[in-house]
Protein backbone atom coordinates (compact mmCIF):
# COMPACT_ATOMS: atom_id res chain seq x y z
CA UNK A 1 0.00 0.00 0.00
CA UNK A 2 1.50 3.40 -1.10
CA UNK A 3 2.33 5.63 1.74
CA UNK A 4 -0.46 8.43 1.83
CA UNK A 5 1.63 11.09 3.84
CA UNK A 6 2.48 14.05 1.69
CA UNK A 7 6.01 14.01 0.27
CA UNK A 8 6.29 17.47 -1.31
CA UNK A 9 5.19 21.05 0.09
CA UNK A 10 3.09 20.80 -3.13
CA UNK A 11 1.15 17.80 -1.79
CA UNK A 12 0.44 19.23 1.65
CA UNK A 13 -3.10 19.81 2.77
CA UNK A 14 -4.45 23.16 3.24
CA UNK A 15 -4.06 24.01 6.82
CA UNK A 16 -7.27 24.85 8.84
CA UNK A 17 -5.69 28.22 10.20
CA UNK A 18 -2.81 30.27 9.94
CA UNK A 19 0.41 28.89 11.91
CA UNK A 20 -1.45 25.52 12.31
CA UNK A 21 1.43 23.45 10.48
CA UNK A 22 3.73 25.91 13.17
CA UNK A 23 1.92 24.36 16.10
CA UNK A 24 0.09 27.65 16.77
CA UNK A 25 -3.47 28.32 17.69
CA UNK A 26 -5.61 29.40 15.59
CA UNK A 27 -6.71 33.17 17.75
CA UNK A 28 -5.99 34.85 20.64
CA UNK A 29 -2.27 35.02 22.45
CA UNK A 30 0.20 32.94 20.42
CA UNK A 31 -1.65 33.13 17.07
CA UNK A 32 -0.40 34.51 13.65
CA UNK A 33 -0.62 37.76 13.62
CA UNK A 34 -3.06 38.90 11.01
CA UNK A 35 -2.78 41.30 7.84
CA UNK A 36 -4.88 44.05 9.35
CA UNK A 37 -2.69 44.91 12.66
CA UNK A 38 0.59 43.52 10.71
CA UNK A 39 -0.31 46.47 8.11
CA UNK A 40 -0.99 48.87 11.04
CA UNK A 41 2.03 48.25 12.94
CA UNK A 42 4.28 48.76 9.51
CA UNK A 43 2.55 52.26 9.31
CA UNK A 44 3.65 52.95 12.58
CA UNK A 45 6.94 52.06 12.41
CA UNK A 46 7.32 53.96 8.71
CA UNK A 47 5.67 56.93 10.62
CA UNK A 48 8.23 57.27 13.36
CA UNK A 49 11.24 56.76 11.25
CA UNK A 50 9.93 59.67 9.06
CA UNK A 51 9.34 61.41 11.99
CA UNK A 52 13.03 60.84 13.31
CA UNK A 53 14.62 61.52 9.88
CA UNK A 54 12.79 65.30 9.55
CA UNK A 55 15.55 65.54 12.60
CA UNK A 56 18.46 64.68 10.62
CA UNK A 57 17.53 66.28 7.24
CA UNK A 58 14.50 68.75 5.11
CA UNK A 59 11.87 66.61 4.17
CA UNK A 60 11.97 67.78 0.43
CA UNK A 61 15.65 66.36 0.37
CA UNK A 62 17.04 63.19 -1.59
CA UNK A 63 18.92 62.55 1.78
CA UNK A 64 15.11 62.54 3.49
CA UNK A 65 14.29 59.55 0.92
CA UNK A 66 17.57 57.57 1.68
CA UNK A 67 17.68 58.41 5.64
CA UNK A 68 13.77 57.24 6.01
CA UNK A 69 14.57 53.18 5.20
CA UNK A 70 18.04 53.32 7.08
CA UNK A 71 16.42 54.78 10.17
CA UNK A 72 13.28 52.06 9.45
CA UNK A 73 16.04 49.27 9.39
CA UNK A 74 18.14 50.73 12.53
CA UNK A 75 14.87 50.79 14.32
CA UNK A 76 13.86 46.99 13.42
CA UNK A 77 17.03 45.97 13.91
CA UNK A 78 17.42 47.28 17.72
CA UNK A 79 14.08 46.39 18.69
CA UNK A 80 13.62 43.28 17.46
CA UNK A 81 15.96 41.71 19.54
CA UNK A 82 15.75 44.04 22.65
CA UNK A 83 11.92 43.93 23.32
CA UNK A 84 10.74 41.75 20.62
CA UNK A 85 9.38 43.61 17.82
CA UNK A 86 9.25 46.81 16.24
CA UNK A 87 7.56 50.06 18.44
CA UNK A 88 4.58 49.21 15.91
CA UNK A 89 4.86 45.95 16.70
CA UNK A 90 4.76 45.90 20.36
CA UNK A 91 2.18 48.66 20.58
CA UNK A 92 -0.12 46.24 18.70
CA UNK A 93 0.02 43.68 20.56
CA UNK A 94 2.57 41.52 18.72
CA UNK A 95 6.30 40.29 18.89
CA UNK A 96 8.31 38.45 16.45
CA UNK A 97 9.75 34.97 17.26
CA UNK A 98 12.27 32.41 16.13
CA UNK A 99 10.39 29.36 14.90
CA UNK A 100 12.95 27.73 16.91
CA UNK A 101 12.70 28.92 20.16
CA UNK A 102 15.28 30.88 22.01
CA UNK A 103 16.55 34.55 21.65
CA UNK A 104 16.40 36.20 18.34
CA UNK A 105 19.48 36.67 18.24
CA UNK A 106 20.64 39.68 15.82
CA UNK A 107 21.22 37.90 12.48
CA UNK A 108 17.77 37.33 12.23
CA UNK A 109 16.72 41.08 12.45
CA UNK A 110 19.02 42.03 9.96
CA UNK A 111 17.78 39.41 7.22
CA UNK A 112 14.01 39.86 8.01
CA UNK A 113 14.52 43.97 7.88
CA UNK A 114 16.62 43.51 4.14
CA UNK A 115 14.03 41.67 2.90
CA UNK A 116 11.30 43.82 4.38
CA UNK A 117 12.92 46.85 2.42
CA UNK A 118 12.60 45.28 -0.61
CA UNK A 119 8.83 45.29 -0.03
CA UNK A 120 8.38 41.78 -2.76
CA UNK A 121 9.02 39.86 -0.06
CA UNK A 122 6.80 41.02 2.49
CA UNK A 123 3.88 40.74 -0.06
CA UNK A 124 4.61 37.00 -1.05
CA UNK A 125 2.85 35.01 1.90
CA UNK A 126 2.65 31.53 2.70
CA UNK A 127 -0.59 29.78 4.07
CA UNK A 128 0.42 30.71 7.47
CA UNK A 129 0.50 34.26 6.57
CA UNK A 130 4.03 33.93 6.70
CA UNK A 131 5.86 36.46 4.50
CA UNK A 132 8.98 35.86 2.71
CA UNK A 133 10.73 37.78 4.83
CA UNK A 134 10.19 35.82 7.64
CA UNK A 135 9.95 32.20 6.24
CA UNK A 136 14.07 33.39 4.83
CA UNK A 137 14.98 34.62 8.68
CA UNK A 138 12.87 31.37 10.09
CA UNK A 139 10.74 34.27 11.84
CA UNK A 140 6.46 34.02 12.74
CA UNK A 141 5.14 37.11 13.92
CA UNK A 142 2.70 36.18 16.53
CA UNK A 143 -0.34 38.30 19.11
CA UNK A 144 1.46 38.77 22.30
Amino acid sequence: MPDSKPQTFGDLEPSGWPGERLGLPNEGRGSVARAGRRIAALLVDWASAMLISLLFTPYESAAYTWVTPLVFAVLQIVFIPTIGGSLGHRLLGMRVIPLDGGWIGLKRPVVRTALLLLVIPALVWDSDQRGFHDKVAGTVLIRY
